[in-house]
């Protein structure tokens, strides 16, 4: 009897499979620093056990313009408490939960007019004000006590970093300035995060199947995401800033719902 051994795999085949495993490393490291970006560190407020009401600071003068193309400025903060948070509208990380959030304590909270919720797109360039009014409608956002902002991309992360003392990071921004942020992602993880988008970009040219929202351009899913704190912030009538929440878990939000009880008792 005649034994036929197994051909080797083509060595043009290996090529294609090392490129494959390349890429799933390489966005498996960037997913990684993402995480570590956005939820594995505590951000540039002081202290990691942020628990009961404190003083971290008062926010800065800001200018900034609501989806329905109003300026908004820390003025129109004064004399409420205040809720404020960060997203983008293509965001499918922490985005949505934090909207869902949100939107729950805009419901927990039906009549109090001094209370308002404030987020911030961290990505001014394509979430224009009507871009921002359509993500909001999904949330059912109240006009005068949910605002969404946008504006100039270097006010905004100045304020995110000076102001709030959080990160953010646009990873495709090769001009941005050194953050002074302990969660600032590092040059070799930003280059992964460029590496990974490209290693996506070649899976597709060879024809393996990915599911892409179809809200969603290729060149948008394929766009480096931006990096930013998924914390809630929690400010007084005097525009200081008194609490920080994760909003992946569930005792901080009841913390929050008590803490925004205190503030609005208090004279």
């Amino acid at each position: 009897m005649k034994i036929v051994a197994k051909s080797a795999p083509s060595r043009r085949r290996l090529p294609h499979v090392l490129g494959v495993l390349g890429a799933v490393l390489a966005i498996s490291l960037a997913a990684g620093w993402a995480w570590y970006f956005t939820r594995g560190q505590t951000g540039r407020h002081p202290g990691s056990a942020l628990q009961g009401l404190q003083v971290f600071g008062s926010l800065p003068d800001f200018s900034l313009t609501d989806r329905s193309r109003r300026t908004v400025t820390r003025a129109d903060l004064l004399g409420t408490v205040w809720v404020a948070n960060f997203i983008y509208t293509r965001c499918t990380d922490t985005c949505p939960l934090q909207s869902a959030r949100m939107a729950a304590l805009q419901r927990d909270f039906p009549a109090e007019r001094g209370l308002r919720f404030v987020s911030i797109t961290v990505d001014p360039k394509r979430d224009t004000p009507a871009v921002l009014a359509k993500y909001a409608a999904g949330y059912d956002a109240d006009r005068d006590r949910w605002w969404f902002l946008t504006g100039d991309k270097q006010a905004i992360y100045a304020l995110i970093q000076e102001g709030f003392r959080l990160s953010v990071e646009d990873p495709s921004d090769t001009a941005a300035p050194a953050a002074a942020s302990r969660g600032r992602l590092p040059d070799s993880a930003r280059r992964f995060t460029a590496r990974a988008a490209d290693a996506l970009d070649r899976m597709l040219r060879n024809g393996l199947a990915l599911s892409v929202a179809s809200a969603h351009s290729d060149s948008e899913f394929l766009a480096p995401p931006f990096l930013h704190s998924s914390w809630f912030v929690l400010g007084d009538r005097r525009a200081r800033i008194r609490g920080y929440y994760r909003t992946e878990e569930e005792q901080p939000m009841q913390r929050l719902r008590q803490d925004i009880r205190t503030l609005l008792a208090e004279q």
